[in-house]
């Protein structure tokens, strides 16, 4: 069985401008199978989006995911549940395991978005690289697959997204033996994914960069409170 998944969206919970539920219909609307809710340092999100899409009719898998913000720069985990997530690098890649959860570095050689870089190569214990980040500049796309390549690890496709537009602009078909989470992590280990390489049209570039715009200003305002 071959599923449609974008495995990097933002919601409400952090900075996304899109609720959980917001999002799964969105998702449905696109045709994906599974999607990921990645909050900054949060399960919140992607938890609301788990217990609202068991009320949503054709509703997308929905793993429980957070980007973490470790001293080295952002990692994707995926998990089964919520759990205690700590900040280095070292200790996310064992307690992520521990608790059966997929430790994946997001955007890694983005520098602005604060990838790890080079760090990917000091570290074994990786699930997979996200391969292909939408909001990332292609050089630095193009380096984490080479890098995926040189490890011999899967890559992953994904959207990054915070504004609904984005959701589903790059994504990764994965082939499962069974349509659950345990079924896409276990496929995700097995390196049966096939990322699709995407960037969102001109029109949605000018829509993101308003709402970034918008939580500067709101972010602003609330620290001068």
């Amino acid at each position: 069985m071959r599923l449609k998944a974008d495995l990097h969206i933002h919601s409400t919970y952090s900075d996304g401008r899109a609720s959980p539920v917001e999002i799964i219909y969105t998702a449905i609307e696109k045709g994906l199978d599974v999607i990921a809710i990645t909050d900054h340092n949060t399960f919140r999100g992607g938890v609301a989006g788990y217990k609202a899409s068991k009320n949503i009719p054709d509703s997308p898998i929905v793993i429980i995911g957070n980007e973490v913000r470790t001293q080295l720069g952002d990692i994707l985990v995926y998990c089964l549940d919520e759990v205690d997530i700590p900040y280095s690098v070292p200790e996310i890649i064992d307690r992520g395991h521990e608790d059966g959860c997929l430790v994946v570095p997001a955007h890694p050689f983005d520098i602005l978005r604060l990838g790890i870089g080079e760090a990917l190569f000091d570290y074994s214990g990786w699930d997979a690289v996200e391969v292909w980040n939408a909001s990332s500049t292609h050089r630095a796309n193009r380096r984490a697959i080479e890098a995926a390549k040189l490890l011999r690890l899967p890559g992953l496709a994904n959207s990054d997204a915070h504004i609904l537009e984005y959701i589903g602009v790059a994504y990764t078909l994965i082939e499962v033996d069974e349509y659950s989470v345990e079924g896409v992590f276990k496929a995700i280990k097995k390196g049966l994914v096939h990322p699709h390489y995407g960037y969102p049209p001109f029109k949605h570039l000018f829509k993101r960069f308003f709402w970034s715009l918008e939580k500067f200003f709101r972010t602003k305002t609330i620290s001068q409170q």
